[in-house]
């Protein structure tokens, strides 16, 4: 075995609390680990072999061995939480989330900070607030705090040197930092200090801040700046006992870990109660190869990662202990800056709590690890692989154009959420854009269809997708990125499907990516394809139908609903109108109506 190269190494390791890192022989990093005792810890894997699948395999790929020493194993705890994120090694457990709830987040690491919605927390020096449940609700505070402090929404890079502000201002939306004149950089930084005061909650502080420079402001007779303070500070009273509060949760609440372990893998939910009540249900999943060799060690894994980006509840139940209890409790608690208790309830409403929980995630594990969602789960995994993305494409957009010739051009979009076909997201879209010479353009078709759609997503903080389709090769792939550049969303990660060959077009490589025929993420990206194809060209069917039936007949003075039908339930058609003799048509829809729909195909004749 490769660990047992490493004994000399091992024997020489401090008996000192920290963290070890195994890598192979690629250098990647394939397990992190914590130890009340270094040596004694990782000396314990020299006779593991044989006491679970996952320990062997690890084993046999190890290469080499760091360690980290800490002062504590609570500072170790936490480092290991940070490399775990960092790194994802292959073999620690990775649970993964099956929502995504909106934070906010301010951009406090900028010289000129924004406020705007983020689905993930990031460690990158800015200010997040949440998570916030109902999602609507992030989309209300955001708004409320652009109302009261106006801090920026916008992207641009602010210099104060523009020399008017944009409309923003004038609908008292935004201070204007963007204009020296008019907000200087200190004046835009107390805005910003009164946000993060007003997200974190600290609303006491913030309305004692207020009601100063509100008496201030009344004595020195600027009414107006004195109405403004004093309509924020009523805000903020009404608004501080209905705000969610997740950094201060009452004594009475508590989270629930309820724990399903298998061969295809393993689910957690997680319930969490908040005033005697249950306010929601959280499902974390990890497939069996990132599975841990105990359900100590999911649990462990669990609570890091569950309240990594939440303060915890003062009670956590959970079915099994993990195995060093007292340092996690610790890490948790200096997270949440209160006492964190993590306990195994044996009886009552809370053993009832915990128990609900248990049913609920051997249900769930029925469900996704069954086959249908196992090939799923094994598409979309394969996919994050191909193309480098930093996790499993949990959404999935697709765009398509429907045409012949130029006429009536449309497009479609259709959505994939975990494998599943989403129909009540899809979009249909007329396009209006055409070549110079008022032919097809495919390309500006993509491209004005891409920025319609993620304007109205940027709008409404979205759904945001986790990979975006083109159905087209590099042209069309390179249309749908200069939309995204022109929104400020380079960000997003877009692929394109070529129909004839079957490849995989990125904007990063410059040769195709070919999958083999029979690879489940192929087969999964085809499906959607021919999915977005089949709701374009049914839109494109009904708009010339549309037209054929309506753009002429409509037009005819005295042709209502219930003539146009007559003639084209007789006649077949507005072909078939246009020849009838004047009798045939007198004897359908009158002597009047008929002149007049003779009247009106020759003058188009003419």
């Amino acid at each position: 075995m490769a660990i047992t190269d490493l004994k000399p190494q091992i024997a020489r390791l401090p008996e000192q609390p920290g963290v070890y890192l195994y890598f192979n022989r690629a250098g990647e990093t394939i397990y992190v680990g914590k130890a009340r005792r270094l040596r004694d810890r990782v000396r314990s894997y020299l006779g593991a072999h044989g006491s679970h699948p996952k320990t062997d395999a690890l084993l046999d790929e190890v290469h080499a061995l760091e360690v980290i020493v800490t002062d504590s194993v609570v500072e170790a705890l936490a480092l290991e939480n940070n490399l775990i994120k960092q790194r994802s090694p292959r073999y620690n457990v990775m649970l993964r989330d099956d929502k995504s709830y909106p934070y906010l987040k301010l951009t406090t690491a900028e010289a000129c900070p924004r406020l705007h919605v983020a689905r993930r927390v990031e460690r990158d020096g800015h200010l997040y607030a949440g998570p916030f449940l109902p999602a609507s609700l992030a989309r209300r505070t955001i708004k409320l705090t652009h109302k009261l402090f106006g801090i920026r929404s916008c992207r641009e890079v602010i210099t104060g040197d523009r020399p008017r502000p944009c409309l923003e201002y004038d609908i008292h939306r935004c201070i204007a930092p963007c204009v020296a004149s008019i907000c200087s950089a200190d004046a835009y930084r107390h805005a910003v200090d009164r946000a993060a005061m007003f997200l974190e909650g600290r609303n006491e502080e913030l309305v004692g801040e207020l009601r100063h420079e509100m008496l201030e402001a009344a004595g020195e007779e600027r009414y107006e700046q004195a109405a403004h303070l004093r309509d924020a500070i009523a805000t903020i009273e009404t608004l501080r006992d209905r705000k969610q509060k997740m950094a201060t949760p009452r004594l009475g609440d508590r989270d629930a870990f309820g724990l399903k372990l298998g061969t295809a893998g393993v689910t957690v939910q997680v319930f969490q109660m908040r005033g005697g009540r249950v306010i929601d249900r959280i499902d974390l999943s990890g497939d069996a190869t990132s599975g841990a060799a105990s359900e100590a060690e999911i649990i462990e894994a669990a609570l890091q990662q569950f309240y990594e980006a939440q303060p915890a509840p003062p009670e956590i139940h959970v079915a099994v202990a993990p195995d060093d209890v007292e340092s996690l409790e610790s890490w948790l608690s200096a997270l949440a800056g209160r006492k964190v208790r993590v306990v195994v309830p044996q009886r009552g409403d809370k053993r009832a709590l915990l128990e609900l929980a248990t049913r609920n995630a051997a249900l769930a594990y029925d469900t996704r690890f069954n086959e249908g969602g196992i090939a799923h789960y094994d598409a979309l995994d394969i996919l994050r692989g191909t193309l480098g993305l930093a996790s499993v494409p949990q959404r999935i957009d697709c765009f398509d154009i429907s045409t012949i010739q130029g006429s009536d051009t449309v497009a479609s979009m259709v959505v994939c959420e975990q494998g599943k076909m989403r129909r009540g997201e899809y979009r249909k879209f007329r396009v209006l854009a055409r070549a110079a010479d008022g032919g097809p353009d495919d390309f500006a078709a993509m491209e004005e269809v891409v920025q319609r759609r993620y304007a109205r997503v940027a709008d409404d903080d979205g759904p945001w997708p986790d990979l975006i389709v083109i159905d087209g090769g590099y042209g069309q792939l390179s249309a749908a990125y200069t939309a995204l550049e022109r929104l400020g969303l380079a960000h997003l990660v877009a692929v394109g499907l070529a129909k004839k060959e079957e490849l995989i077009v990125t904007r990063d490589r410059p040769e195709p990516i070919a999958l083999p025929t029979d690879s489940p993420a192929l087969l999964l990206l085809q499906r959607i394809r021919d999915e977005a194809h089949r709701f374009a060209v049914t839109f494109h069917r009904k708009a010339r139908a549309m037209r054929d039936l309506r753009s002429e007949l409509d037009g005819i003075p005295g042709i209502g609903p219930g003539r146009r039908k007559r003639l084209l339930t007789q006649f077949g058609s507005v072909a078939g109108v246009r020849r009838a003799a004047r009798e045939d048509l007198e004897a359908a829809v009158g002597a009047r109506a008929a002149a007049a729909v003779l009247q009106w195909f020759d003058s188009t004749r003419s």
